[in-house]
């Protein structure tokens, strides 16, 4: 099939639009190739364009960003299944049709040629249930037309309310037979060629179909090929039938089937028949049918695309987690992740370096899930949270009676992670001692429990991590040089949020996203001021200190939009002026910050506490001040 994205939520929710080619605008001005009109959407939202490599998704600088597969983006390369959320509506992609495995229910085929004078044929476009005027005109008498109008508004509710597809089509042929005097039904979805028919849903009025049932080949072919409605009402009445074997033995006296159709192509049938002579199919039950598979079409195919994405994702999840724990696609952080794709494989040590907040422990689970020890334990340890005591018994386990209140055995972290990965977090608090003991793990594998004196071997990679210089450390003996050597074969510095301040918007949106869930909220989004603020602040806690201002926005605001007024003070303040397109008002608010300053400063000479007291503020805050509004060569000017 031609590349497509589906609606699979939100307005116009099970509408497909193809992607030809070329680029397709995304939003909600009418221009858009993709027009859904809905406030969360920008007018110019997203762009998909096709390249040699493939379909590729931007973000047009949309307010509620774009995201992929739940992580924010501001380029990325589609693939089969990815879920794509503009605002409040979600779309699936879809490259080529995927397989889907249906489970084999007991239904046989007949495979003899059937041929009757007692065959009624019927067109969608014919079937008078379709449209109100034939209602009106043509149909039966009128406690039959309102006892079947009263069943396909109930099949409708059916189709659209019942989550899952076999769960769906057994209810569907549950309210069919109230409606349908059939002894028997089946629902036969299309397989991987076009003549190939596969169960999806059997019954009958006395079991769920567990017996099984012959379905007339040539019957079910002909519904799907030509699209057709098909009635035998008396399969045994006609010289002119060819019998066919499993339909003679199993007595069946009558067919009726209908082709579900969306957009001209048949997805399966409905197949009904019935072995008792008292019973007849009629036009009637005929143009029912008709108009029933002609509404449960389209929630079947919405339920394959689901179903499609979900055994696509579920071949794809780790993949992607890989992929997306850490978000950002700025140089530097690309530098991090092909790091990371030339390291795990490997089981060298690894030390990872950087400020605090900037995602250590994160790169440390990416090389663990990236590499052959993906599926064993990945254990954590903070060196700086326990004194020596405690942390060498968490590290090292201890034996029964090592110290006061060691009433049992317990197993260390080390043992725990045995076969798997050990993060050391905040390598440089440990102690001497414990570095002395970690420093034998490296070199022998295997340590001592604390008051034990059997040698316990361990097989673990070992990733440290530290916002420390320990060079530094070293020089001072604060840091064993020798552990410093076995824990440096392989390092890198993750840079700063400072350093790669173009992944600031798609971290925003990620934790706007995700700040609004917990809180219960409708997406709150972001608005350009606040962005610019946010793009203009230093960020000394990185990313923790992020996800910190933009959870507080969430939970003190009061609209669905984070302006710069529900962003801390020192965000405002820090928030250096040539990056930040700030409002005029804030801007007035900041210079006047700054004079008054100024003012306090050059009345008292230049004392920082006398200035503090006159502005009515303690000296810490004035200090903090200064310090945020860069203002310190100004003083005395």
């Amino acid at each position: 099939m031609n590349p497509k994205l589906i609606v699979i939520s939100g307005p116009s929710q099970g509408a497909g639009f193809e992607l030809t080619g070329g680029e397709v605008f995304i939003g909600r001005e009418a221009t858009n190739q993709i027009c859904i009109i809905d406030p969360s959407i920008s007018r110019k939202h997203a762009l998909i364009k096709q390249d040699d490599d493939g379909f590729k998704i931007s973000d047009l600088e949309s307010l509620n960003g774009t995201f992929v597969n739940d992580m924010p983006v501001s380029e990325c390369l589609l693939e089969h299944g990815d879920k794509i959320a503009v605002g409040d509506v979600m779309l699936l992609f879809l490259l080529h049709d995927a397989d889907s495995e249906v489970p084999r229910l007991a239904v046989s085929f007949d495979e003899q040629e059937l041929v009757t004078q007692s065959l009624i044929k019927l067109r969608n476009d014919d079937a008078f249930y379709f449209a109100e005027d034939k209602i009106l005109a043509a149909l039966p008498p009128q406690d039959r037309i309102a006892r079947y109008l009263y069943a396909l508004l109930k099949i409708s509710t059916v189709v659209n309310s019942t989550p899952g597809l076999t769960d769906m089509l057994q209810r569907l042929l549950e309210s069919i037979f109230e409606v349908v005097p059939a002894e028997r039904g089946a629902i036969l979805l299309k397989g991987d060629s076009d003549d190939e028919l596969v169960p999806a849903a059997v019954r009958t009025r006395d079991s769920n179909g567990e017996d099984g049932m012959s379905v007339s080949r040539t019957v079910a072919v002909q519904t799907m090929q030509e699209r057709l409605s098909v009635l035998i009402d008396d399969v045994t009445a006609d010289s002119a039938v060819v019998k066919a074997e499993s339909l003679v033995a199993s007595h069946v006296r009558a067919i009726i089937s209908a082709p579900l159709v969306v957009h001209d192509e048949a997805l399966g049938i409905v197949y009904l028949d019935t072995r008792d002579a008292a019973v007849s199919f009629d036009e009637h039950h005929l143009q029912l049918l008709t108009a029933i598979a002609g509404l449960a079409a389209i929630a079947v195919e919405n339920m394959q695309n689901a179903e499609r994405l979900e055994v696509e994702n579920l071949r794809l999840s780790e993949e992607l987690n890989i992929k997306h724990a850490m978000i950002g696609e700025s140089p530097r952080m690309n530098d991090l992740y092909k790091f990371i794709a030339k390291v795990a494989p490997a089981d060298a040590t690894v030390l990872l370096r950087g400020e605090t907040g900037t995602g250590k422990e994160l790169a440390a689970r990416a090389i663990q899930t990236n590499g052959a020890r993906a599926n064993r334990p990945f254990v954590a340890i903070n060196c700086a949270t326990l004194n020596e005591t405690l942390l060498e018994s968490e590290l090292f386990g201890h034996e029964k009676g090592a110290f006061t209140g060691a009433v049992a055995l317990k197993r260390g972290k080390l043992e725990i992670a045995d076969g798997g990965t050990l993060f050391l977090d905040e390598v440089a608090e440990l102690s001497l001692n414990i570095q002395a003991k970690l420093l034998r793990v490296l070199q022998e594998r295997e340590f001592e429990r604390v008051g034990g004196t059997r040698p316990i071997k361990v097989d673990i990679r070992v990733v440290a991590a530290t916002n420390r210089d320990l060079e530094a450390d070293v020089r001072n003996g604060s840091f064993r040089q020798d552990l410093f050597y076995r824990l440096n074969v392989i390092s890198f510095v993750l840079p700063p949020l400072r350093e790669r301040r173009e992944d600031i918007p798609l971290l925003a949106n990620y934790f706007a996203a995700e700040s609004s869930r917990r809180a219960r909220r409708r997406t709150v989004r972001i608005s350009p001021e606040a962005r610019s603020y946010l793009m203009g602040y230093s960020w000394p806690g990185n990313v923790r200190e992020l996800q910190n201002v933009i959870e507080r926005a969430i939970v003190l605001g009061s609209i669905d939009v984070v302006l710069p007024e529900d962003l801390p003070e020192s965000i405002l303040e820090g928030a250096t002026s040539d990056e930040t397109h700030a409002t005029r008002f804030y801007d007035a608010i900041r210079e006047a910050k700054k004079r008054l300053i100024l003012d306090a400063l050059k009345q008292t000479n230049g004392s920082y506490n006398e200035a503090a007291r006159q502005l009515g503020i303690h000296p810490n805050n004035l200090h903090r001040l200064i310090r945020n509004m860069n203002i310190k060569d100004f003083i005395g000017k």
